[in-house]
């Protein structure tokens, strides 16, 4: 990354999300292969537009309350803006920065005529009544709609903006909206994080699947139990069963004695290295985020070094337990896939039915795992052998070597969005 001079130290979680993609496409074949894309790496990285407005409403005691409210129009190359709104004390600029330029990617993957953006406010709904969170959408949207539109720019929930918070803000929906930011599992033991929809969901199918702990079911009745608890505000604390233990500011992951599969599904870098060393050491073999960014730097490093071993395990005859990451951009889209498709039905004045929704829905996945696999294979240095292919290739009868999914992932989304700037006249 010496050659590009990008800032650090003032945006931390802005800077680890772009400094993941300029890794992975530096140490690809890419820019070997295709030099002048170099030159949008400097124009990406900076959003086309950052909105940020005051947030004056009322509380119930009649007083006059202050936040601050932020739209970031990351990248529009592809089509509109398309990204959630977060409310959360935590909101910043470098989050909301990190969240959209991350949405830029993850929009792309989906093959489908959409931009990347973000946005919110550092209010916080939970110790909120329902007037007062009504009173603050409204205040807040007063100033957003003034910048937003659909064909210009169109958001979307995210952690403190759901169902409620939508109807404030006079958002509609589609079938299988909320079940599309989480989707063979039979047998597996499986641990999810989070308790948004992106966990519920997630949940949701595993169980349905047949993912469960026998000795201590999950049912989807604990997950109608938890989705009740969030829209009361309350905690997972307040939860009185001797199946579940409680820990509290634990993250889960070193915690489990047996697991095949993770899911983080919470918030921003809830996985650690020390994390992934502890669930591969409990026989976890892949870990796909549902949540943004869901594992620190450190964290993919670990990851990624595991891939590398198993894959040299393999060329040796020797296969050893494999560790497989998928990035959140990839194995997360399904919410934003869905969400575009719900677009394109309105733009209809339609209504699919869920079977066509799901369909749609099954086929964008499988193309995002296909194109990072091949484009994986296509530019990373890692003489793979044998490896994993995607459904548009002939498998091999082979064990297989396994790619790179993160760096697949990065590069197919900068490639869509690199050729498409270059066609506006956004770099050259």
């Amino acid at each position: 990354m010496s050659e590009f001079q990008f800032t650090h130290g003032i945006e931390p979680e802005f800077e680890q999300a772009r400094d993941e993609i300029v890794k992975s496409l530096t140490e690809s074949k890419l820019f070997e292969k295709e030099p002048e894309l170099k030159k949008c790496l400097p124009v990406i990285t900076e959003p086309e537009r950052v909105i940020s407005f005051r947030v004056t409403w009322e509380d119930d005691k009649g007083n006059c309350r202050v936040n601050r409210g932020y739209r970031v129009q990351f990248n529009s190359a592809i089509g509109p803006y398309k990204g959630g709104l977060r409310f959360h004390p935590t909101v910043n600029l470098s989050i909301l920065k990190f969240l959209g330029f991350e949405q830029i990617f993850k929009n792309a993957l989906t093959g489908l005529p959409i931009g990347g953006g973000k946005g919110g406010s550092d209010f916080d709904p939970h110790d909120k009544s329902d007037n007062e969170i009504r009173r603050f959408c409204q205040a807040f949207m007063t100033e957003l709609h003034r910048h937003i539109g659909a064909d210009i720019d169109v958001p979307a929930g995210d952690i403190g903006v759901g169902g409620r918070e939508d109807t404030h803000f006079g958002l509609s929906g589609s079938f299988i909206r909320p079940e599309a930011t989480g989707q063979d599992i039979k047998g597996k033991y499986c641990a999810v994080s989070g308790s948004g929809n992106v966990a519920q969901f997630a949940a949701q199918k595993l169980i349905n699947l047949g993912a469960i702990d026998p000795s201590k079911p999950f049912t989807n009745e604990d997950i109608a139990m938890i989705a009740d608890l969030k829209v009361k505000k309350g905690s997972l604390e307040e939860i009185k069963d001797d199946r579940f233990t409680w820990l509290p500011g634990e993250r889960p992951w070193k915690h489990l004695p047996k697991v095949d599969i993770a899911l983080p599904c919470a918030t921003q870098n809830e996985n650690d290295a020390d994390d992934v060393e502890a669930l591969h050491k409990a026989g976890c073999f892949i870990i796909a985020e549902g949540s943004n960014m869901g594992s620190t730097d450190a964290a993919v490093q670990k990851m990624e070094s595991l891939r590398v071993a198993y894959n040299e395990s393999v060329k040796s005859g020797k296969p050893i337990l494999p560790l497989w990451y998928a990035p959140g951009k990839a194995s997360n889209a399904g919410g934003v896939a869905v969400s575009a498709l719900e677009m394109a039905q309105n733009s209809q004045r339609m209504t699919w039915t869920p079977a066509r929704v799901d369909e749609e829905l099954n086929n964008i996945m499988t193309n995002i795992f296909n194109e990072s696999v091949d484009n994986s294979a296509t530019y990373t240095h890692e003489d793979l052998g044998s490896v994993v292919k995607s459904s548009s290739q002939k498998a091999d009868s082979t064990v297989s070597a396994l790619p790179s999914l993160v760096q697949g992932a990065n590069i197919t989304g900068f490639l869509k969005v690199a050729n498409a700037m270059k066609i506006h006249g956004d770099w050259w």
